[in-house]
């Protein structure tokens, strides 16, 4: 006598959206913002700001500004990848997905920016402290192009 065992698998969607296209994304609209920042935006942000959040800087290190400014919108951009799979519709319209990005990136401006980079820089000694707020007309745009093209990519991306 033989017994049969039958096991159903199921296709489980954990609800955290794209992580890919929120890598993708977030890495092209970290280039972005990071040649706004090199050409347009008057300081030393790459080369002497973002290193010494971490201790890298001074004297200016701009590659590794580079480094550090790329992986921070990566990993910011699996986070808008995991509010849009809390919403899934804003991924599959480029107007939706442009806004959320626009939206994301200057809610990432007034948190990180305006006040926790200062808080952090001032804990670590940096030299290039900014005064908390930390509110630059330039770093306002330079995130809203960050997550402009960020959920732009993002739509174009996902599966």
């Amino acid at each position: 006598m033989a017994t049969e065992t039958v096991t159903a698998t199921n296709d489980v969607s954990t609800g955290a959206g794209d992580w890919k296209a929120g890598v993708a994304g977030g890495l092209a609209g970290s280039a972005v913002f990071g040649l706004l920042m090199t050409y347009v935006i008057p300081a030393p942000l790459l080369g002497v700001v973002i290193p010494s959040m971490y201790g890298l800087a001074p004297p200016a290190a701009p590659f590794t500004g580079w480094v550090i400014h790329m992986s921070h919108g990566a990993v910011l951009g699996v986070g808008f990848a995991a509010l849009v799979g809390l919403r899934p519709s804003i991924g599959e319209s480029i107007g939706e997905s442009l806004g959320a990005g626009a939206a994301y990136g200057l809610v990432v401006w007034v948190v990180l920016a305006v006040i926790a980079m200062p808080i952090w820089l001032s804990a670590v000694g940096s030299p290039a402290n900014p005064p908390l707020p930390n509110i630059s007309a330039m770093s306002a745009i330079g995130h809203l192009a960050y997550g402009a093209v960020l959920g732009g990519a993002y739509t174009g991306l996902a599966d």
